[in-house]
């Protein structure tokens, strides 16, 4: 458990990956790994809120409010499954690491790649155009998404209200990446603990994004 958590500090997808595999050869994992993906998803949106906090500080009233909402709702959905995990006790897999060389150049490019996007699509294709980029580029890594996002908030070249939207759009993108990933990569069991959670918690997101006033 404690692993999942410094894994949402570092990269949810890779941690997902990781339990994912292990629970292929090993049902009997799926309980307790269901529960550290889900932890790694629940600090990852506490990670991004503080990310928003750090680049655009003068705008974090406007932009964190209702990612926070979000980590509180993960984290409830986190503690459920913990009460009603079967206490299966199982080896539990080694981390891989995220922070390895490939992963920092690969992030190095996304990040000014996305930056790029998100100003180009502001300016011919309208906010239709800026939800399809924070979709795709969430699919595999949120952070770039909320840096570029950030950054262009704080420089009053995006709105906050859209910013944090396309941030929240992106995470939720990334929920669905993720489920898939258990999917492929893990026991059916895993899936189906995994995919009802992450469901939850999009629906929560969707109704954040239509609903939070304007």
């Amino acid at each position: 458990l404690l692993a999942g958590i410094i894994g949402g500090l570092i990269s949810s997808t890779a941690t997902t990956v990781s339990y994912a595999r292990r629970t292929k050869g090993a049902p009997a994992a799926s309980a307790l790994a269901s529960l550290a993906i889900m932890l790694a998803s629940t600090v990852a949106f506490l990670r991004i809120t503080l990310v928003f906090a750090f680049v655009a500080p003068k705008q974090v009233l406007v932009l964190t409010p209702p990612l926070f909402i979000m980590f509180i709702l993960m984290s409830l959905i986190s503690a459920a499954m913990y009460w009603h995990h079967n206490g299966e006790a199982a080896e539990m897999p080694e981390q891989e690491n995220p922070t390895e060389l490939g992963s920092a150049i690969f992030f190095g490019l996304l990040y000014p790649g996305i930056l790029l996007a998100v100003a180009a699509a502001k300016e011919h294709l309208g906010d239709s155009g800026l939800y399809l980029i924070a979709t795709i580029s969430g699919l595999t890594d949120v952070d770039a998404i909320t840096l570029s996002t950030g950054r262009m908030v704080s420089q009053s070249l995006l709105d906050p209200l859209t910013g944090w939207r396309l941030v929240l759009t992106a995470a939720i993108a990334n929920l669905a990446f993720k489920a898939a990933a258990t999917a492929l990569l893990g026991d059916r069991s895993l899936f189906l603990r995994v995919g009802a959670a992450f469901g939850l918690a999009s629906l929560g997101g969707i109704l954040l994004i239509v609903f939070w006033p304007q």
